[in-house]
């Protein structure tokens, strides 16, 4: 399973601890991901997804999940959350 937020892409970034002597050994920075069952009210179903902290709060400012695929970018979302915002889009048309 890729270290990898569904939502908005964040991933896993490099960097260096530093010790007091200046001497420097790479780390990784993860990602704060959690799993979340988001609903969505224009399909009436609810979705699990593997996202950041930071996203579970865009999503919540954004107010909900039709709202934050609404405005998100083909390329950061993930396949099963493209799939969704599709389907979001075609129940919207017909409405």
């Amino acid at each position: 399973m890729a270290r990898r937020c569904e939502l908005t892409g964040k991933g896993v970034m490099t960097g260096n601890n530093v010790s007091h002597a200046k001497n420097r050994t790479r780390r990784r920075f993860l990602p704060n991901l959690n799993d979340v069952t988001l609903a969505s009210e224009t399909l009436g179903r609810s979705f699990k997804f593997r996202i950041s902290a930071a996203a579970l709060r865009t999503v919540d400012h954004r107010g909900g999940l039709d709202a934050f695929l609404a405005k998100a970018k083909d390329e950061e979302l993930s396949d099963s959350a493209l799939k969704v915002k599709r389907d979001v889009e075609k129940a919207q048309a017909t409405a």
